[in-house]
């Protein structure tokens, strides 16, 4: 078996950043009307600045694919070309089509001239974690060298005006139905586009921060709780969920079958209490130390839960002091699978880690309450 270090990380954010006010501009007006539910959503979201693959027309300017191959093109130098890399992992919330694979598709960006092992994980905020577990997992036992690993989305295209303009026609929701408006309308001022990646080798860099990773750990509570983020489907009365394949074609953009849609009473009820759960297991598990840690990334969907979820931790014995916690949420935006790469390559990059510092990701995943959590050594 073999240590496996993160190397290097890289990042990709298209376009320029895009304030508040400017929102509707890219995403478009409902219906030709401003959103009711947005200032209360950003209010409590803050998030000030993100990004979107789209221009100030709605037109998209980047495909998943292409982010995720850009982030990780900013891997390759002098000590690693392109044409070294063994295997390819990536996660996506967002993949640009229901097949081919996303890896197969950013492999075909990269146009590396040679075959490598793909993997692609699917799912929500986790798939970028379960793509970095993928690599972690293939370096530690030898059966690759080396590992590109990356989490990405494209969200915006999912949020144009369009998507939303017949339903709330047909069910007149930001009047009649208000419940409804909310939940298909939420995630609008919530979620945004990027690209983060890692490049994971069995040996570190000289002269330049390289970061071990000590564990992975995953942890779902499906078991016990109902969907709660959902999309190409619709949540019946008993929380099941009934698959697009199940409906006739033309009640798919009525209902907005395939929109991506939350729901928040669950979620307020559920996302930090099992979170915290999850971490607690883990630090159980490996007898960790809460004062050994030095800082803490913790992927949140909001602001909102920024408080919450320390207080949390802290009721399960992990109270970790504000200084060590690191956000990038205000201004890059909520990019799920790509979140917790995007805010780990900030930090790594920072100049700012000391050799020996231990390193906290935790990334949670609301679609059926899944959780993750790494612990990384400054080298």
């Amino acid at each position: 078996m073999y240590d496996v270090f993160i190397t290097k990380a890289s990042k990709y954010l298209p376009n320029e950043p895009v304030a508040n006010d400017e929102m509707e501009t890219y995403l478009g007006l409902i219906n030709d009307a401003p959103s009711k539910a947005k200032s209360l959503i950003l209010r409590n979201n803050k998030i000030t600045t993100r990004y979107y693959a789209l221009d100030k027309e709605g037109n998209p300017t980047h495909t998943n694919a292409q982010l995720t191959a850009k982030a990780i093109e900013g891997l390759f130098d002098e000590n690693f070309k392109k044409e070294d890399m063994k295997l390819l992992s990536v996660g996506t919330t967002s993949p640009d089509q229901i097949q081919p694979s996303h890896a197969s598709m950013v492999h075909g960006e990269l146009n590396i001239g040679k075959s490598i092992e793909i993997n692609t994980a699917t799912g929500l905020c986790n798939s970028g974690m379960n793509a970095l577990n993928y690599g972690f997992l293939s370096v530690k036992a030898g059966v690759q060298e080396n590992a590109v690993c990356a989490g990405s989305e494209r969200m915006s295209s999912w949020m144009t005006a369009d998507k939303f303009n017949h339903e709330a026609e047909n069910l007149i929701l930001l009047e009649e139905r208000p419940i409804i408006a909310f939940k298909r309308e939420f995630l609008r001022w919530m979620l945004s586009d990027g690209a983060g990646s890692f490049l994971l080798e069995n040996k570190p860099r000289e002269n330049s921060t390289s970061l071990r990773i000590e564990f992975i750990d995953f942890y779902s509570y499906a078991h016990e709780i109902e969907a709660c983020m959902y999309a190409g489907c619709e949540k019946q009365e008993d929380g099941s969920l009934k698959s697009w394949a199940d409906y006739p074609s033309d009640e798919w953009l009525k209902q907005s079958i395939f929109a991506i849609k939350q729901d928040t009473k669950i979620l307020d009820k559920y996302i930090l209490v099992k979170g915290a759960e999850s971490l607690r297991a883990s630090f159980d598990k490996h007898n960790l130390d809460p004062e050994k840690i030095d800082h803490v990334l913790a992927h949140i969907s909001s602001g909102y839960f920024k408080d919450g979820l320390k207080e949390e931790f802290a009721k399960k014995g992990m109270d970790f002091p504000t200084e060590k916690w690191f956000y990038n949420l205000s201004n890059v935006g909520n990019i799920g699978a790509g979140s917790i790469f995007i805010a780990l390559e900030e930090l790594m990059n920072s100049g700012t880690l000391k050799k020996g510092e231990k390193v906290l990701l935790c990334v949670p995943e609301s679609g059926r309450f899944a959780y993750s959590c790494a612990l990384l050594t400054v080298c």
